[in-house]
C-alpha cells in the first residue's frame, strides 16, 4: 500500500514487514533498493526532478521524519509510525547475524566508517561486516569494484542525500549486493561521534528538537520541517 506526499509514493508498512522484504530479496537473490525520505529530502526532490524520480523508482521508501508521518494523515491510507534509517539498519544487523548475512559500509570520513565497523563488530559479535569505504572518493568504478570483490549482501551508503540514492541507482545493477540503503549520516552515529537523541525524545517524536539543541547551526536546515507542512496543507487545500 502506498501514499503520496508531494509526488513521493510512501510505503505504508511497519518494521517487521521491511525485515521480512529484506530476507526474502537475500533469499531469493533479488535486489531492492531502499530509500528513507524526510521531510528535507522531500522538498528538495520537489527542485531535483531526478531525485524524485529516483525516490519513486525505489522498491521501498520509508518514511524518515515525524512530518512525513503527520503529513499522511490527510491522506486515505495513512502512516501510522516512521521508520528511521539508523533503527532500520539496527534490526538489520540482528537479522544478518541470526542469517550470516554479510554487509559492506560505504560513506563518511575514513575513520568514521572504520569506527563505526568496529562498533556495530562489537555491538553485534557475529555480524560479518565484509569492507568499508569512505564516501570521499572520484573513480567510482574502483569502489564497484572493491564492493564486488567481496560480494555483501547488503550495500549501506551513508553520503547524504542525493549523492546516496545517485550512486546506488546508478550502480546498483553493477554491483553485486541484493540489499541497497542510502542511511545518511547513520555512520556518525554508529561511530559515537554524534549520539543519538535520549529515548524520551525519541518515543516523544521530538529527536528532531534534540539535534537543534545540539547544534544550534542546524536551524536553516530544520527549517525544512514547517515549509514541508505548509506546502502540504497547501496542496491538499488547493487541490481540493
Amino acid at each position: 500500500m502506498k501514499t503520496n506526499i508531494l509526488d513521493i509514493n510512501f510505503d505504508v508498512t511497519n518494521f517487521n514487514d521491511v525485515i521480512e522484504k529484506i530476507f526474502d530479496c537475500i533469499e531469493q537473490k533479488k535486489k531492492c533498493f531502499i530509500v528513507t525520505p524526510n521531510p528535507e529530502i522531500v522538498m528538495s526532490a520537489q527542485k531535483d526532478l531526478d531525485l524524485k524520480k529516483i525516490i519513486n523508482q525505489a522498491d521501498l521508501v520509508l518514511p524518515d521524519g515525524i512530518g512525513v508521518v503527520f503529513a499522511s494523515q490527510l491522506n486515505k491510507n495513512k502512516i501510522k509510525k516512521r521508520i528511521t534509517g539508523y533503527d532500520l539498519v539496527q534490526k538489520i544487523f540482528l537479522m544478518s547475524e541470526k542469517k550470516n548475512f554479510s554487509v559492506y559500509f560505504l560513506g563518511g570520513k575514513e575513520d568514521i566508517v572504520e569506527l563505526a565497523k568496529k562498533n556495530m563488530e562489537k555491538k553485534f559479535n557475529k555480524l560479518k561486516i565484509v569492507g568499508c569505504n569512505n564516501g570521499f572518493f572520484s573513480e567510482e568504478k574502483k569502489v564497484v569494484k572493491k564492493i564486488n570483490f567481496v560480494k555483501p549482501d547488503i550495500l549501506l551508503v551513508g553520503m547524504g542525500s542525493p549523492k546516496q540514492e545517485k550512486f546506488i541507482f546508478k550502480y546498483k545493477d553493477e554491483i553485486d549486493a541484493k540489499i541497497f540503503i542510502g542511511i545518511g549520516g547513520s555512520f556518525d552515529v554508529m561511530s559515537g561521534k554524534i549520539k543519538r537523541a535520549p529515548k524520551i525524545f525519541i518515543d516523544l517524536n521530538l529527536e528532531w528538537f534534540y539535534r537543534f539543541m545540539k547544534e544550534p547551526k542546524r536551524f536553516f536546515r530544520l527549517m525544512a520541517l514547517p515549509r514541508f507542512l505548509f506546502k502540504v496543507v497547501a496542496e491538499k487545500i488547493f487541490r481540493a
